[in-house]
C-alpha cells in the first residue's frame, strides 16, 4: 500500500498530493505539462518533496519533519517509461536476469517490506516471452520490447509499479495486448500500479481507479478522483 501527502514546488510550480493506493491500478490523467511525470518522480525518489511524507507498505520512505529520505534504489519501486529501455548487448534472458541480480543488492537494505517474488518462469509465461528469450533487443518489435521491459521491471520484485505513458506510439492491437498483460499481473500478484496516460480508454481497459491532475483556485496542481467511471 502506498500512502502519501506531500507538496513539491519549484519556482511557481506547486504540486500538492494526497493519495492512498492499495492493490489496485490507479490511473492518472491530465494535460501535458501539468505535472504527471513530476508526481511519479517524487514517489520514485528522483525528486524530493518540500514537505509532507510518503509511506510504502507501512515503511516511511520520505518524511520532511523526521528527515527521512530513502534513496531511490532502496524504495522497491520501479518506473516503466514509454520507450522500452533494454540493454542492447544483452538478449531477453540476460535483460531479465540482470534485474533479478540487481534485486539481490537493493533488498539488503533495512526494510519492513517483504518483496513480492516474481518467479522467472511465471513472468515469462504471463508475458508470453518464451519465443523471444534468446533474441537481442534490436530483434524485437515495439510491443515485444515493451513486454520484456515490463518483465524486467517485475523481476526486480517491486512493491509498486509506476508506468509513464508506457504504450505511447504502439498500435491499438499491441496496446490491448499489453493492457491485458498488466491486468493479469495485477490480478495474479496483487501488485499496485500507478498508470499515467492521456488515453482514457487504456484506463477503462485496466478497470483503473481514475484521478485527474489539474490546477485549483490557488494555482496548485492537485489530484482529484474522477467520479464517473464506466
Amino acid at each position: 500500500m502506498l500512502r502519501c501527502a506531500f507538496e513539491y514546488n519549484k519556482d511557481d510550480f506547486i504540486l500538492d498530493v494526497n493519495l492512498n493506493v492499495e492493490n489496485q491500478i490507479i490511473g492518472i490523467q491530465g494535460t501535458s505539462g501539468i505535472g504527471k511525470t513530476t508526481f511519479l518522480k517524487n514517489i520514485l525518489g528522483i525528486l524530493n518533496p518540500k514537505s509532507g511524507w510518503i509511506e510504502l507498505n507501512e515503511r516511511i520512505i520520505f518524511h520532511e519533519i523526521q528527515n527521512i529520505q530513502v534513496p531511490m534504489h532502496q524504495r522497491n519501486i520501479t518506473l516503466i517509461f514509454q520507450n522500452a529501455l533494454l540493454f542492447p548487448h544483452l538478449n531477453v534472458v540476460e535483460n531479465l536476469k540482470y534485474a533479478q541480480n540487481f534485486k539481490k543488492t537493493k533488498n539488503n537494505s533495512d526494510s519492513n517490506l517483504q518483496p513480492i517474488n516474481f518467479e522467472f518462469e511465471k513472468v515469462v509465461k504471463i508475458l508470453q516471452l518464451e519465443e523471444l528469450l534468446h533474441r537481442k533487443s534490436h530483434q524485437l518489435s515495439g510491443g515485444e520490447a515493451q513486454r520484456v521491459s515490463i518483465g524486467r521491471a517485475l523481476m526486480s520484485s517491486p512493491q509498486l509499479l509506476l508506468l509513464d505513458e508506457p504504450l505511447s506510439g504502439l498500435d491499438f492491437s499491441l496496446r490491448a495486448q499489453i493492457l491485458d498483460f498488466l491486468n493479469q499481473i495485477n490480478q495474479d500478484f496483487k501488485l499496485p500500479m500507478i498508470y499515467v496516460t492521456h488515453h482514457a480508454e487504456e484506463l477503462h481497459h485496466l478497470n483503473a481507479e481514475i484521478y485527474r491532475l489539474s490546477l485549483n483556485e490557488k494555482n496548485h496542481r492537485i489530484l482529484h478522483k474522477v467520479a464517473d467511471q464506466v
